[in-house]
């Protein structure tokens, strides 16, 4: 079964990164990945704050610093001149677009768009706990959206973490544009079930009463309490013990069909991949192979089998 959407799915990025000569020295930081292989799937929408508030290109570059306790975003070579205002200003005014994205691509230590760790200038020292102006902004403005940025690209982990995210966003965005109700909310949450084990029990067992407490009445309220938990859950990296748990889960539904040896090989292949000697993706082809001779209605429908296009080969990586 494939149901993912054959049109491609709205994610911002920065500018810089798809090549757009926007950075403060007249160059950019193309990086073939989003925009090769990412454009494949995403329709992105580019976007530099710095050029946004004024900034000219090129231009003198700007920083992060701490003064009387609070980070600011100064020229830097003037400290007087302070753009931290001009950059919040900016992210709100991009509110009404960023509404309709399912996820964000950022460039790593920009003092504007960096998502974690940029320097901060501190007195005499350097430390590396900032985070870009813009980019606070708009991870305040939409706390739900997949937020990402193009150095943490390259951990396998961290890069299908991050689409997956992308790609239940999208589904929450059809979701709700079609108009929620408690039927279509039990349904994603079914769907998304697996899933969410396999980041979080915790919060698994935590929306089971917030989905049940779901009335006719109630439920466009609820739905923004229950995607904004379900999102920061999904954030947490999948262990391979979480999915080695949910793979049993699934495997249980097989419990009347396996003979001896198909049970042996499916055990063989959650231990090896539980050592890391195997992919994710070999016990799920697996396991899908199975439902095929023996169909599974729930487990069909489950986005934990198939939660991206299989083309991405993100579930290929040891």
């Amino acid at each position: 079964m494939n149901e993912h959407q054959v049109d491609k799915i709205p994610v911002g990025v920065s500018a810089c990164l798809l090549g757009e000569e926007v950075r403060f020295n007249g160059g950019h930081k193309f990086h073939s990945y989003i925009d090769k292989t990412l454009g494949e799937y995403f329709s992105f929408r580019s976007f530099c704050p710095e050029v946004d508030i004024g900034l000219g290109i090129p231009r003198r570059p700007i920083r992060l610093i701490r003064r009387d306790g609070d980070v600011a975003c100064v020229d830097f070579e003037d400290d007087q001149l302070d753009y931290t205002q001009a950059l919040i200003a900016s992210a709100d005014a991009q509110r009404s677009w960023q509404a309709g994205l399912c996820g964000f691509i950022l460039k790593k230590d920009s003092p504007s768009c960096g998502m974690e760790r940029a320097k901060v200038y501190d007195g005499k020292q350097t430390v590396r706990d900032g985070v870009g102006i813009f980019a606070e902004r708009l991870m305040q403005n939409f706390p739900e959206l997949p937020v990402e940025e193009e150095g943490r690209l390259g951990d396998a982990v961290l890069r299908e973490n991050f689409i997956q995210r992308v790609y239940v966003m999208h589904r929450w965005r059809q979701l709700t544009s079609a108009g929620i109700t408690v039927a279509s909310l039990t349904d994603f949450h079914a769907r998304h079930k697996l899933i969410l084990m396999s980041h979080c029990q915790k919060t698994y067992r935590e929306l089971g009463p917030v989905l049940a407490s779901a009335r006719k009445d109630t439920v466009a309220e609820l739905a923004p309490r229950y995607i904004g938990i379900l999102m920061s859950a999904l954030k947490k990296r999948a262990s391979r013990g979480d999915h080695v748990n949910v793979l049993q889960h699934i495997q249980g539904y097989l419990r009347d069909h396996l003979d001896t040896d198909d049970r042996a090989e499916l055990v063989d292949a959650l231990q090896r991949y539980r050592l890391g000697q195997l992919p994710l993706i070999v016990p799920i082809t697996l396991l899908n192979h199975h439902f095929r001779k023996h169909p599974n209605d729930y487990i069909s429908r489950s986005w934990y089998m198939h939660p991206y296009p299989p083309q991405m080969s993100l579930q290929n990586h040891i």
